[in-house]
């Protein structure tokens, strides 16, 4: 089963030298378990543009969706066998980051 893993974060700061360090560790022992489909980095919020083309013209709208402290700055999409795996491995990536994380499952 595959796993979205949000990495969440309260500041404007980038990674720090030492976490980036860290996440590239986790990544390789995500990457020989066989764990790892895909990972990114996000931009700030302030990179953002949400686009509604819900009615008859597309608005474009600079900014994030909603303002908020906390923003989702990165992911993994993971595969597990299961929901304990995969929190498990959420954890040591929360660690390796240090930031919260939020994992939900692909429909």
């Amino acid at each position: 089963m595959r796993y979205l893993v949000s990495v969440i974060h309260d500041s404007g700061t980038s990674a720090t030298p030492d976490e980036m360090a860290a996440i590239s560790a986790f990544n390789e022992r995500l990457d020989a378990g066989g764990h790892r489909v895909f990972a990114g980095g996000l931009g700030s919020p302030s990179t953002a543009t949400v686009i509604d083309n819900r009615g008859g013209e597309a608005l474009f709208t600079d900014g994030p969706f909603i303002e908020s402290k906390e923003y989702l700055a990165g992911f993994w999409i993971m595969e597990a066998p299961d929901l304990d795996v995969a929190l498990k491995l959420a954890a040591e990536g929360s660690k390796a980051c240090n930031r919260k994380v939020e994992v939900r499952p692909f429909q």
